[in-house]
């Protein structure tokens, strides 16, 4: 019998599952910016790792896309649970300011990740699925390098931004988890 404080199975497993891809792809994009361009990486890791770190980001990218989408709609569909014990009105604050902003931002990057890889003329990679050449920009989209740097710029900030949110989402969790109050239950996979 379902729990009335605890998401569905699958809701559970989309946020380990969106966890996971999130943690990668944050690895790799800040090993990424890091270097500052392109050459720097070929210079690192040779040509072969950066292409192919470059393709694993990006299609990893439109992956978590697919889940946050698949996320909000079922989210849509069937609101959160109940909390077993209510939390106190700032802390409720903070955990719904902290979940509204991580959707918004892993809905918004790999849209901005997208977006940034299509100006700045490349193809967009998902997992071979598009072919070896990727999904190419449609032709109403030019080729503008300046913007395409921004944009990666922005995408990069906005990194920062997922990085620190998920820390404090991390760090909310292992306080609920050692008061053993509910609410990592509500969540967990068992």
């Amino acid at each position: 019998m379902a729990s009335p404080y605890r998401y569905n199975f699958i809701q559970r497993l989309l946020h380990w599952l969106i966890a996971i891809v999130v943690v990668g792809l944050l690895a790799i994009g800040f090993t990424l910016w890091s270097l500052g361009s392109y050459q720097n990486v070929v210079d690192t890791f040779g040509s072969d790792t950066t292409n192919a770190l470059y393709t694993y980001h990006k299609s990893f990218g439109v992956l978590l896309l697919i889940l946050m989408v698949l996320r909000v709609a079922l989210r849509r569909m069937s609101p959160p649970p109940a909390y077993e014990k209510p939390l106190p009105g700032p802390v409720k604050a903070v955990a719904v300011s902290n979940h509204l902003l991580l959707y918004v931002l892993l809905l918004g990057m790999p849209i901005g990740g997208w977006m940034a890889t299509w100006v700045g003329g490349f193809p967009v990679q998902f997992f071979g699925l598009f072919g070896e050449n990727g999904l190419q920009p449609p032709a109403f989209i030019g080729k503008d390098e300046a913007l395409s740097k921004q944009l990666f710029m922005v995408h990069g900030y906005a990194g920062i931004a997922v990085a620190t949110l998920a820390l404090l989402h991390i760090a909310a969790a292992i306080r609920h988890w050692r008061r053993k109050d509910g609410v990592m239950h509500r969540i967990s996979l068992p």
